[in-house]
């Protein structure tokens, strides 16, 4: 889809010299959950997400270059949603639930993206901009292949599909160690030639994505949900979830669409995540 909407979500980039943000703004009430695998996370909030915590709702997903450095840009997010008054209600206002999942790129070694620039993807989100694919946003300083000794291009794609009634899209951001596989298994190198590399790249990936569905789902679901995303990294990655990438999904529910049966999304799921990522280096 070429669209900035996504099911009754918002999502919108901001692209800069070698990095990038893309924010993805669900409507409010919409549950959320997520899982890590990799072994190199950069992450905010993501503690909150597991099923046993207090709060459910995810009032907005922000996918950043930059690694750990790049998770400042949801202090900008949530700056603006706090200016919406959007958040977990608390008697000191309401706290907006920001979560951040950050890839790894050149500009951790210059200048990685800050408040300023989520602030300005939330902000593209809200007024509708083109949502582009490949190397825009978050996916702009994303590469692949890196295990081999070799740098194949990398980005942010986007799938969606159905499960009965309800709808799933997921967005990725592939900045791999492995490489992106065909659905039969080869790799997949968008048509770029592959550059090579003196030694392999060994801490400068990351695959993260978002899940989103408009079936009514809880914390839990969710969480399986993501489970099953993970389950479309190892279909479309290889190595995937190695020691050198933060991989991690979240999936969000906006129960528009009313109840749908759990294990036919989550078969959906998988293979729209995988869909996600092959898309990120074809687009």
């Amino acid at each position: 889809m070429s669209s900035p909407q996504l099911l009754s979500a918002y999502a919108g980039h901001w692209t800069g010299d070698g990095t990038g943000v893309t924010v993805i703004l669900p409507p409010p009430g919409t549950v959320g959950s997520g899982e890590v695998r990799g072994g190199a996370p950069a992450t905010r909030e993501f503690a909150l997400l597991d099923p046993v915590r207090l709060v459910a709702r995810v009032d907005a997903v922000v996918l950043s270059g930059g690694s750990a450095f790049g998770l400042a840009a949801g202090d900008g997010v949530m700056g603006l949603l706090r200016e919406r008054e959007q958040g977990f209600p608390t008697p000191a206002g309401p706290v907006p639930i920001v979560v951040g999942m950050s890839v790894f790129d050149g500009s951790v070694a210059t200048a990685p993206p800050g408040a300023a620039a989520g602030r300005a993807a939330a902000l593209a989100a809200l007024r509708g901009d083109h949502f582009g694919r490949g190397t825009v946003g978050a996916g702009t300083g994303a590469t692949t292949g890196k295990w081999r000794g070799t740098i194949a291009p990398g980005g942010i794609g986007q799938a969606e599909g159905y499960a009965g009634a309800a709808r799933v899209v997921v967005v990725a951001v592939v900045n791999a160690w492995g490489d992106v596989l065909t659905g039969d298994g080869r790799p997949l190198f968008g048509g770029v030639p592959v550059t090579s590399v003196d030694t392999p790249f060994g801490m400068q990936n990351t695959t993260v994505a978002v899940v989103l569905t408009d079936a009514r789902l809880s914390k839990t679901d969710c969480y399986l949900l993501a489970q099953s995303g993970h389950t479309g990294f190892a279909r479309a990655l290889h190595p995937a979830h190695s020691r050198f990438d933060g991989d991690a999904v979240v999936a969000l529910a906006s129960g528009e669409a009313g109840e749908a049966d759990l294990e036919l999304l989550r078969a959906v799921v998988t293979e729209v995540t995988a869909d996600a990522i092959r898309s990120a280096v074809t687009s």
